[in-house]
């Protein structure tokens, strides 16, 4: 199995900035072409009140602050020039699914839809919607948002596809939020996700859940559920290959390439349709700041039969 797809990630949650613009970001997606890369995902338009492109919606509802570059117009013409296909990332405040004020997020997330759509719509490259809400289970009305937000987009775009990538209560999820218990079982997972795909069927067309909370013993597990649900509801399922590692002591480096050498084999066996990572330029990239990602692309190549032209 090859990765085929990564984020991209410059309103970062927890990881530093590259302070790329336009000639870095050039040489990035030259990389990712070089080794198979078709599809780009921005992971979220806005985050609290940093932006990626200068959005009026944003500005006046959140008093978002206008960027330097408009990242999504660069990353558009570089999928364009490059032949890959952008998915735009939606708004993301920041807050807890319970804490949030349900209606007013929708909306604001409505109006930023459309505005991206007025402004970006037109770019060849511009091939869907990722909705940025991340869960594991049911938490407030998270499915119910997916839902409306998706099947808002859809129609807005003339049927576009939606993706999704929530992530598995595993072990390390559970760390994360400090709360001393084992995975989720298979069977709770099962049962929780066959009541949100039940919701989101016809608004959301792909479910690519993250691969690292789990235990490498367990991960199996798991995808063959996400897979046998994604059959029921006809949904595509990829997976989320994470090329950072979640078991060091500093968040976050890139992984130890043994780590993704198995979750591939893993998601293959599982049947994964397409591998998509989080994310290629800070963790797997020749051009990354971190030294070791240099590595993971060398040993990436190896794997996957490709020659090392950088």
């Amino acid at each position: 199995m090859k990765i085929t797809g990564t984020f991209l990630d410059e309103i970062s949650y927890d990881i530093p900035h590259q302070n790329w613009d336009e000639r870095e970001w050039e040489r990035d997606f030259q990389s990712m072409k070089s080794i198979g890369i078709d599809t780009v995902i921005l992971i979220r338009c806005g985050l609290r009140r940093e932006l990626a492109y200068p959005s009026k919606v944003l500005m006046d509802r959140v008093n978002g602050l206008p960027p330097y570059r408009d990242l999504v117009d660069l990353f558009l013409n570089l999928a364009e020039k490059y032949g890959m296909t952008f998915y735009f990332g939606t708004y993301d405040s920041g807050l807890e699914p319970e804490k949030i004020d349900f209606q007013r997020d929708l909306d604001t997330n409505f109006r930023v839809a459309e505005e991206a759509w007025e402004r970006y719509g037109r770019s060849p490259a511009f091939g869907g919607w990722y909705l940025s809400r991340e869960i594991a289970v049911q938490r407030g009305r998270s499915a119910e948002g997916y839902a409306k937000l998706g099947a808002f987009c859809k129609e807005l775009s003339g049927g576009l596809p939606v993706l999704i990538s929530p992530f598995i209560q595993g072990v390390k999820a559970n760390t994360d939020l400090g709360i001393n218990a084992s995975s989720i079982t298979l069977e709770e997972h099962e049962r929780q996700w066959d009541s949100i795909f039940s919701c989101i069927v016809g608004s959301v067309d792909t479910i690519a859940f993250q691969d690292g909370h789990v235990e490498i013993h367990e991960l199996e597990g798991y995808l063959r559920i996400n897979k046998k649900l994604a059959e029921k509801y006809h949904l595509q399922c990829w997976t989320n290959c994470e090329t950072f590692d979640r078991d060091m002591p500093i968040r976050f480096l890139p992984i130890k390439w043994d780590k993704m050498w198995r979750k591939l084999k893993i998601a293959e066996a599982a049947g994964m349709e397409k591998a998509i990572t989080f994310e290629f330029s800070h963790f797997m990239s020749p051009n990354s700041m971190y030294p070791s990602a240099h590595g993971l692309y060398d040993r990436y190549c190896e794997y996957a039969g490709l020659k090392n032209e950088v």
